[in-house]
């Protein structure tokens, strides 16, 4: 499949790019909180989040003013804007309330996984005995159920077991670039959906028949917490609070410095056991991020929650939805050789829905396990806490908790996933 070399995005200045985004991000804010009668029902039926996400999106295309992958916006945001957030939002973390969340959360989040390990070997099914016309005709089944595993890795548990997959099953560049693009768009139409979703959970809650009681006492606790201990911050308080996030970031970035090679001189044992994951920078970063916060929680820096603690750390999170947004791109979705790709991914993502949502209606649990369950696995710690804060900001560690589990159960899951499509296309 030849590659069209694609135009250069209109503004390719990150310091223009970030004043662009920025704007975007006012401009929604603004007009959430104007007060205006159109405006409160546009937001009553289109949250502000989703708008931070998609709205970048149609900046790349069809606009063509930026593009996420020319851009170091995202790298920037993820590695230094994320871990500060991580480390922010796990500071007024309430343990007893999240232990009050009982099971179910768990249960959702490996119905989700199950999801996945089963949705790949059925979309695949339907691809060859259904409309098997939409495979390009450059791909054979072989191929594809490899490349298919690469999508299993990074929906189960992220960018490092994506590329294990890669490795096992010895994905070809071409076959990997096509399935990072089915990976990263179906995912983000999904989040999109879940985003949406958290703006409905009433109706949603009520149609699963849902016990939310957990969660709304929980969201309370918070809250009043919150606002026990809101003042009008100083500037040595707003100085020892960003000392705080990116002191998190700076033990986040050491921490990984030094576990990453010392993992990396282990790689052949880590493979035998299934746990490539434990090489990855980023998979450090998310774990010490987050462990800063959490035992930081019990100590008197739980108060600087009073001066803004879950706002920055939100901010930092917006920030990041947008250039998550930036990177996505729309166009490939109406590229006619990627259509069969996409009715896989699709077909594939429709299983897992349908689990949770069975699985929810079995246990009664509310739409908000149904989301972040399943952001947990498909987006992981990236996007998990941006789907749980869409319910509630103080909600968001709940997120990141879930997603960690998803870097452990990843290459487990994805290798199952694998063996079953791999029979599908043999037999």
């Amino acid at each position: 499949m030849e590659e069209l070399e694609k135009a250069a995005p209109f503004f390719e200045n990150d310091a223009i790019v970030l004043g662009l985004l920025m704007a975007v991000l006012a401009g929604i804010f603004y007009l959430e909180s104007s007060g205006k009668k159109f405006w409160e029902k546009f937001f009553t039926y289109v949250p502000a989040l989703l708008l931070c996400y998609f709205l970048p999106a149609l900046l790349k295309w069809p606009l063509g003013l930026v593009d996420g992958e020319v851009s170091n916006l995202y790298f920037v945001a993820s590695r230094f804007l994320l871990p500060a957030a991580l480390t922010l939002l796990c500071l007024g973390i309430d343990f007893k309330g999240i232990m009050r969340l009982g099971p179910k959360a768990i249960i959702m989040f490996l119905a989700g996984t199950l999801g996945i390990v089963i949705g790949g070997p059925v979309s695949l099914l339907v691809i060859e005995y259904v409309f098997p016309s939409l495979i390009p005709g450059n791909i054979t089944l072989d191929e594809l159920w490899r490349g298919m595993s690469t999508i299993a890795g990074s929906w189960i548990g992220g960018g490092a077991n994506q590329t294990a997959m890669k490795e096992v099953f010895e994905v070809s560049d071409n076959i990997f670039g096509i399935m990072i693009v089915v990976d990263v768009i179906v995912a983000n139409i999904w989040m999109g959906f879940l985003l949406y979703g958290a703006n409905i959970r009433d109706k949603a809650n009520k149609l699963l028949n849902a016990d939310n009681s957990a969660i709304l006492d929980l969201e309370k606790r918070m809250e009043d917490y919150q606002a026990s201990v809101m003042k009008i911050p100083t500037t040595v308080e707003t100085f020892t609070l960003m000392a705080v996030a990116f002191g998190g970031v700076a033990l986040a970035h050491w921490g990984a410095d030094v576990i990453s090679p010392f993992m990396e001189s282990h790689n052949e044992t880590l493979v035998s056991m299934n746990l490539q994951s434990l090489t990855s920078s980023f998979f450090w970063l998310v774990i010490i991020s987050t462990t800063v916060g959490l035992l930081l929680s019990f100590t008197k820096a739980r108060k600087l929650e009073g001066i803004g603690a879950t706002r920055w750390g939100s901010i930092f999170i917006y920030v990041l939805v947008a250039t998550i947004g930036m990177k996505m791109d729309l166009e490939q979705i109406f590229q006619k050789d990627n259509i069969g790709l996409f009715v896989i991914g699709l077909t594939w993502m429709l299983v897992h829905v349908i689990i949770l949502l069975i699985t929810a209606k079995l246990i009664r649990a509310p739409f908000f396990f149904v989301a972040v369950g399943s952001q947990a696995n498909v987006g992981g710690a990236a996007s998990a806490p941006i789907v749980a804060s869409a319910f509630n900001p103080s909600l968001a560690s709940v997120g990141v908790l879930m997603a960690v589990l998803g870097y452990a159960l990843g290459t487990y899951g994805a290798l199952f996933c694998a063996i079953l499509m791999e029979m599908v296309a043999v037999g």
